[in-house]
């Protein structure tokens, strides 16, 4: 059996939106790559309460993407400030994923780094403006040097399954860097972040089931099927080996950013710069901010999309999501031979 049909007949109480039920879409622009489908099946199991069996087929929107429109003029004023010498090239490695994970966090303190160059704003290139080229991308990377790393980041790339092709056919040693949380705190964030844009959307306890009473968790809502980080790994897995991916704790990139980082230097192949003198704990932001240890000024901390404060989620909805995510947490520790522990996070989701 594949790890996908492995990965289907772990998923308990799954069901899909139906037609008349519309869920959150994130505005696209018209230059988008037109979205793909894939259909697949899902097996539940029955449970000891119900002893209910049923099966369901759905079809997985791979794209559904936060309302974002980017010019080349934006991203031209987005990369570091260094001044424009050296040779733009295609980036050498690219932060995938996962949204609300603390890609922007990891992405700022790389850029500390004086061999890292990266592109500020997300240029969506391999999901939704691929038809432009590849002259187009290279022309938004900054300059660099021999021996400084070109970067990008763009969070929806890791649950996009056409992705993975693309950016083997560009480079096939390029490195991936996937930033993860706790599934249930990460959708939680994601709501957070729609509501803030959009306060009229229902509540996050009636998004995430399509029957409360009977438990049947809705994963075709973009913000709980992002956290089946199996499911979108495997299409990576068949490009890339494990050896160009590292997984980075977003839980612990809050907790010890210094640790977190000097492994990702490591993975890139960095001099490890990056240490405890760049971060600066904001209890009010409730995660690091970075400095400069020779600069007196204040610590530069994320914008105010970061930080939100989660609104209060009924106890019993956080209890069936962990026990929902519970298998396929799992089958990513194992598909990547490392264990984030999130099961023990399940008293405090936040």
């Amino acid at each position: 059996m594949t790890l996908r049909g492995k990965l289907y007949s772990t998923l308990p109480h799954f069901t899909e939106r139906t037609s008349s039920e519309k869920p959150t879409i994130f505005p696209t622009n018209t230059d988008n790559v037109k979205i793909e489908e894939r259909t697949a099946e899902w097996v539940r199991a029955s449970t000891a309460s119900t002893n209910t069996i049923a099966m369901v087929h759905t079809a997985i929107v791979d794209q559904q993407h936060q309302g974002f429109s980017t010019t080349d003029s934006v991203f031209r004023a987005s990369v570091n400030s260094t001044p424009e010498y050296g040779e733009k090239k295609l980036p050498q490695a690219i932060i995938i994923g996962v949204k609300k994970g603390g890609t922007r966090a990891l992405l700022e303190a790389l850029r500390v780094h004086p061999d890292v160059r990266a592109v500020g704003n997300e240029p969506h290139f391999f999901d939704r403006n691929y038809e432009k080229g590849l002259d187009w991308y290279r022309d938004l990377m900054p300059s660099t040097l021999d021996g400084q790393l070109t970067m990008e980041k763009t969070p929806s790339y890791f649950v996009t399954s056409h992705v993975p092709k693309r950016i083997y056919s560009m480079a096939k040693d390029i490195k991936l860097i996937i930033v993860v949380r706790n599934p249930v705190t990460r959708a939680i964030s994601d709501y957070t972040q729609t509501l803030s844009k959009k306060p009229e959307i229902a509540s996050f306890e009636v998004l995430a089931f399509k029957n409360r009473t009977l438990g049947l968790v809705d994963a075709s809502w973009s913000a709980l099927r992002i956290g089946i980080y199996a499911l979108h790994l495997e299409s990576w897995m068949h490009y890339f080996p494990l050896s160009q991916m590292h997984f980075v704790s977003g839980e612990r990139l809050i907790i010890d950013p210094a640790g977190e980082m000097a492994k990702v230097q490591d993975f890139l192949g960095l001099k490890r710069i990056i240490s405890d003198k760049h971060f600066y704990f904001n209890k009010t932001k409730g995660f690091p901010c970075l400095k400069k240890p020779e600069d007196s000024g204040a610590p530069r901390c994320l914008g105010k999309s970061k930080g939100r404060i989660h609104p209060i989620i009924d106890p019993d909805v956080i209890h069936r999501l962990h026990k929902f995510y519970k298998p396929f947490n799992m089958m990513f520790y194992q598909m990547i031979g490392q264990n984030f522990e999130w099961e023990t996070e399940e008293s405090s989701p936040d």
